[in-house]
């Protein structure tokens, strides 16, 4: 099990494949993406790897939080999140993840924040059907109706579909076919919607119930240090 990468969503757009069909596609950014923390089972009992990603000010960061990213000797980072990984896939910290950690053909799983919809009806919430147009329905056509039963149990259930707040909610959109990457950019691009408004950060995991490709790099596709691209430059 791999490590996934934090991304931010950039909005959809569409490309067009080898037999002229265009596929819609969700495109997102992979931004300084480092390692700031690992797990290992010896001292904390499981094996994970903490990513952040996208800079912050420090002067934005509390004194904690500043503390823990000057322990992994990396920029105070906008976005953190937890990866569960086998040990043969920790990594070291401060190591830099890039958008190839993924290939062309691969399904991911990737999970995002709903769109805030405030407090809404039960009809576009959950789809209800109103009551009747006519027949003595007056002021109360998009109502729930009855939530209830008789004098026994004489209560409403828990869990009961009714109007209230809709969305803002952490969702995951499984077996999405990632259809282009481009490390050099930054960008992963897959097929379908995902959840969140432009902007909002995202998680992106290998597919739970898809193979991982033989191709896919092990432990993860990094980033060479500046240091040593310079060198092989000169």
């Amino acid at each position: 099990m791999r490590t996934g990468l934090i991304a931010q969503k950039l909005g959809m757009s569409r490309i067009f494949d080898a037999k002229g069909n265009h596929v819609p596609v969700t495109v997102l950014k992979v931004d300084n993406c480092q390692v700031v923390a690992v797990q290992t089972k010896e001292n904390n009992g499981y094996t994970s790897v903490q990513l952040g990603a996208g800079n912050k000010k420090a002067s934005r960061v509390s004194k904690p939080a500043r503390g823990h990213f000057a322990k992994a000797k990396v920029e105070p980072k906008i976005k953190l999140a937890e990866f569960r990984v086998d040990e043969k896939h920790l990594l070291e910290v401060g190591a830099e993840l890039s958008a190839d950690h993924f290939v062309v053909g691969q399904f991911v799983d990737v999970t995002g924040v709903t769109l805030g919809k405030g407090t809404q009806g039960g009809m576009k919430r959950w789809g209800f059907g109103g009551l009747r147009a006519t027949h003595g329905v007056s002021v109360s056509h998009r109502s729930l109706g009855s939530t209830g039963q008789r004098q026994d149990p004489g209560k409403v259930f828990k869990g009961k579909k009714m109007a209230g707040h809709m969305g803002n909610v952490s969702r995951t959109t499984i077996n999405l076919r990632v259809v282009a990457v481009e490390a050099e950019h930054g960008l992963v691009m897959v097929e379908g919607a995902v959840s969140g408004h432009k902007g909002t950060w995202v998680t992106i995991k290998d597919a739970v119930k898809k193979k991982l490709p033989k191709e896919a790099p092990s432990p993860a596709g990094l980033k060479a240090p500046k240091t040593a691209a310079a060198g092989q430059e000169g």
